[in-house]
C-alpha cells in the first residue's frame, strides 16, 4: 500500500504518480512486474467542496482502476473513513456465525450456556473487536453503534435461551457479558496505554525530547528555618480506595492555596509524589513575588534520585526539570 497527501486532489495525484514511477523502476532494476489489473486506487476526502473526484494513476502505462472501499489487513477503509462498509461487513459474517449457532443452542438440548458464552468470547467477540481502536468513532453513530449491538443481542438471546422481548442490557446483565459498546472503548484504551498514545504519564522520553545535559537539575537540600518567601508541602498516597495527592502552597508564611488530585489506580505512590511536585511547580512559576526562591518538601526519596539520574528520563522528570529551569 502506498499512501500520498496533498493541499489538493490535483496535488496528491501528482505524488502519487511520481512515487507509482519510482517504484516501477526499482522493478525493472530487479527484474520484477506489477499487474495492473489487481491493482486499485482510493481517493480519501472528507471535503464537501466541489473538485475534482476521479484520479488517473498510471502503472504499466495503464490507469488503475478507482474504487470507493478498499480492504486491508482485514479491515475495510471507504473514501470518507466512515468505516460503514466495514461495519456491514462484520454484521453480515457475524450474522451467518450466529444463524449457525442457533442449531446448536436449543432451550433444552445441545450447548449449554458455558459452552455457548466460551464460543461467543472466542469466536464473535473476537470478530467484532478486530482492530476495533481504528474504527472505535464509529460509536458515535447511532445507526453503526445499533448494528453491533444487535449482533450482540442475538448472541446473548442463545446464550440466555431467553424471549426475544428481553433487552440488550438485562441480557448483559443475566450472561456476565460486557456491553459491546462499552467493551470497545476499554479495547482502545487500553490499546492507547500498551502504545503510550495520549499517556503522558510514567513512560520513557524520546531522545530527542530530552533536557540539555548542561542544565540538569541540581537537588539542593533545604531546612524548614530556612527562609524562603514561597514554600510548597507535597504528599501522594496510594491505598485501596485509590492513589491521591495534596498540595499547599504558602507565600510569606501565609497559606494561599491548596489542591488535591487523584490519578488511575495504575498509576504508583511515586508518581503520584512526582505529580503533585510538577503542579506545585506551574503554580509557583507565575506567582508574583519579588524574590524567586522556592523550597519544595516531599518525603519522596525516590523522586530526588531520580532528578539527579542523568540516565533515567520518564516525562514527568524532564517536565520537572523543565519548570525548575523556566524558573
Amino acid at each position: 500500500m502506498i499512501l500520498t497527501r496533498g493541499d489538493t486532489v490535483v496535488e496528491a495525484e501528482n505524488y502519487m504518480n511520481l512515487e507509482v514511477r519510482k517504484i516501477l523502476e526499482w522493478a525493472i532494476n530487479n527484474k520484477l512486474k506489477f499487474n495492473e489489473n489487481k491493482s486499485k486506487v482510493m481517493l480519501m476526502s472528507r471535503r464537501r467542496r466541489r473538485e475534482k473526484k476521479e484520479i488517473e494513476i498510471y502503472v504499466n502505462n495503464k490507469i488503475l482502476r478507482q474504487v470507493n472501499s478498499l480492504k486491508y489487513l482485514g479491515i475495510i477503509f471507504d473514501s470518507k473513513l466512515t468505516f460503514g462498509d466495514h461495519i456491514n461487513y462484520i454484521e453480515e459474517k457475524c450474522s451467518k456465525l450466529i444463524f449457525s449457532l442457533s442449531r446448536l443452542a436449543k432451550i433444552t438440548w445441545v450447548l449449554k450456556y458455558e459452552a455457548l458464552k466460551t464460543i461467543y468470547t472466542g469466536g464473535i467477540l473476537s470478530l467484532l473487536l478486530y482492530v476495533a481502536p481504528v474504527w472505535k468513532s464509529v460509536l458515535n453513530r447511532f445507526c453503526y453503534k445499533a448494528k453491533l449491538i444487535r449482533i450482540q443481542r442475538l448472541t446473548n438471546l442463545r446464550i440466555a435461551k431467553a424471549y426475544r422481548t428481553v433487552s440488550n442490557e438485562a441480557l448483559c446483565v443475566i450472561n456476565g457479558i460486557i456491553p459491546i459498546s462499552i467493551k470497545i472503548e476499554e479495547t482502545g484504551k487500553f490499546f492507547e496505554i500498551i502504545k503510550g498514545i495520549r499517556t503522558q504519564y510514567d513512560r520513557e522520553m524520546e531522545m530527542e525530547n530530552w533536557n540539555y545535559p548542561a542544565t540538569h537539575v541540581k537537588i539542593i537540600e533545604g531546612y524548614e528555618d530556612i527562609s524562603h518567601p514561597i514554600q510548597a508541602y507535597t504528599d501522594g498516597s496510594k491505598n485501596d480506595l485509590g492513589v491521591g495527592a495534596r498540595i499547599a502552597i504558602f507565600l510569606d508564611n501565609n497559606l494561599t492555596a491548596t489542591w488535591k488530585y487523584r490519578l488511575n489506580g495504575r498509576c504508583t505512590n511515586n508518581q503520584m509524589e512526582q505529580m503533585a511536585i510538577l503542579k506545585a511547580l506551574e503554580y509557583m512559576q507565575y506567582t508574583e513575588s519579588g524574590e524567586k526562591s522556592v523550597l519544595i518538601h516531599t518525603d519522596s526519596r525516590i523522586t530526588l534520585q531520580l532528578l539527579q539520574n542523568q540516565k533515567k528520563h520518564t516525562w514527568l522528570m524532564e517536565q520537572i526539570g523543565t519548570k525548575v529551569i523556566e524558573m
